[in-house]
């Protein structure tokens, strides 16, 4: 996933990332080919994962039916060697420039990569770059070469008989100037025509598939005075919602993404190209100021998401009904090195231990009662006390890191504000070099929270509901 993911009902300004390659041995359509269970992204952001092979039966113990990595690595791609999941692999946003000035570097990259689990691992998708039309910074490096170098790995595809591998990029909902209501999608202008009408051209012709990232826990937690919870988690009897210009109504809010999507491109005239969701899901957990991510909700949503996407027939949407849509759950694990909020550490159906972070079945086969009950959601209304950002237990030693913070976090407030902490001031601790961190920490968040700053420093802080002031240093507080 990608590092922040910021999706409101008509903007989705994402965080997050993703990656794939994915092998089928004979589909007699591209839609055959990958209809069924869904899939998991396999992410590795995290500090204690286990190994590749226990991931691999992890998957399979969730009855996955494939898997989405964010890179070509071979000890996974090894490990799933002989299996039934059909893996998806992506080259890196940076590499994009090169592939598409050189046909050599991408048959070397496909060679090198592919060609040698070409036998033993069903490889079907090659994606290329990752959500590369959120990112502003490359626009003018890597956005004018995304479809070169499709064509050329493409091609390059072929040349290593690897024809059943489609090629596509993943693309967030930020793509869309107007997601709402559905019928009214339309792609931003600054991309139309110089970037989705190529795009889109190469899909259809190549016969493959428009990779969405689409998460309704985003606008939901935008707009939850106005979305109902129960139709951000596809919950059946949930209010629903009829689009004013198309007169169809829709029972859940990703259906309305995803039509969305669908109005867009079809206003520029490919209505043909069918979706993979790249990436969806809900957040197991999260910091106090983050409503909803809990481990009740991730779990509704993942097994109505289940249910929904491995119905037979295919369910669809209200503007495509019918459709299958190919769907990978992100994510495999919670992941502790992911930056950005609390959420983002956490949209695991596993934790690193292995241990279930709840019950899910992927085949969408199982009933609720087949699982353990579920705890309570603690979260679902805004937070209503005082909340501080301090150093997170046991980083107080990490003295050379919590340093270097605290330069980087001092530099950024407003000026004299970290005076407190230098010496003869209300908060100077001689001997807690983690004292100071986290006096400097919750200034800096307190300043920034508003305007996207995170209570994070790498990993050394997190946030908390106990006042942290003692004697007369006094640290301010925020109420969510």
């Amino acid at each position: 996933m990608a590092p922040l993911r910021q999706i409101h009902l008509h903007l989705q300004l994402p965080l997050l990332v993703v990656v794939v390659v994915v092998v089928v041995v004979g589909a007699v359509t591209a839609q055959a080919a990958v209809s069924g269970a869904l899939g998991v992204n396999y992410g590795q952001l995290g500090s204690d994962l286990p190994p590749p092979s226990r991931a691999v039966q992890l998957l399979r113990s969730v009855g996955a039916a494939r898997v989405k990595l964010y890179d070509a690595n071979p000890a996974i791609l090894a490990t799933l060697a002989g299996t039934e999941l059909q893996a998806s692999v992506m080259l890196p946003n940076q590499l994009i420039p090169a592939a598409a000035a050189n046909q050599s570097f991408a048959d070397l990259w496909v060679a090198s990569n592919l060609v040698p689990f070409r036998s033993s691992v069903r490889l079907r998708f090659l994606l290329v770059g990752n959500e590369i039309l959120s990112d502003y910074s490359i626009r003018n490096s890597t956005w004018p070469h995304l479809i070169r170098a499709m064509e050329r790995l493409h091609r390059s595809l072929k040349t290593h008989s690897l024809r059943r591998m489609k090629v596509g990029t993943t693309l967030a909902m930020d793509v869309l100037g107007t997601s709402f209501p559905p019928s009214a999608g339309v792609f931003r202008s600054d991309i139309a025509d110089p970037v989705m009408v190529p795009l889109l051209r190469f899909l259809l012709r190549s016969r493959s598939f428009f990779f969405l990232d689409a998460y309704p826990y985003f606008p939901w937690t935008a707009n939850s005075a106005i979305i109902s919870l129960d139709y951000a988690l596809m919950v059946k009897g949930a209010k629903t919602y009829t689009d004013p210009g198309s007169g169809l109504t829709y029972t859940n809010l990703l259906d309305q993404q995803l039509d969305a999507v669908f109005a867009a491109m079809t206003r520029l005239g490919f209505r043909d190209v069918p979706l993979v969701i790249a990436e969806t899901g809900w957040p197991n957990g999260g910091d106090y100021d983050q409503i909803g991510a809990n481990v009740r909700n991730a779990a509704i949503f993942n097994r109505n998401l289940a249910r929904r996407m491995s119905a037979k027939p295919p369910a669809g949407t209200p503007a495509r009904p019918g459709a299958t849509i190919p769907t990978f759950v992100f994510s495999l694990f919670n992941e502790d090195q992911k930056p950005g909020p609390g959420t983002e550490r956490h949209w695991g159906i596993f934790y690193p231990n292995g241990t279930g972070v709840y019950g899910i079945d992927l085949t969408g086969k199982k009933p609720d009662a087949a699982f353990a009950p579920l705890p309570a959601a603690t979260n679902n209304e805004p937070f209503k006390g005082k909340i501080w950002c301090v150093v997170a237990p046991g980083k107080e030693r990490n003295t050379t890191e919590l340093a270097a913070a605290v330069a980087y976090a001092c530099g950024q407030v407003k000026a004299g504000a970290c005076r407190a902490i230098s010496p003869g001031g209300s908060c100077y601790r001689r001997d807690s070099p983690a004292w100071h961190a986290g006096y400097a920490f919750n200034l800096y968040w307190q300043q920034f929270r508003s305007s996207g700053g995170t209570c994070y420093f790498n990993g050394l802080a997190t946030q908390t509901i106990k006042d942290p002031s003692a004697g007369s240093c006094k640290f301010s507080s925020a109420a969510s």
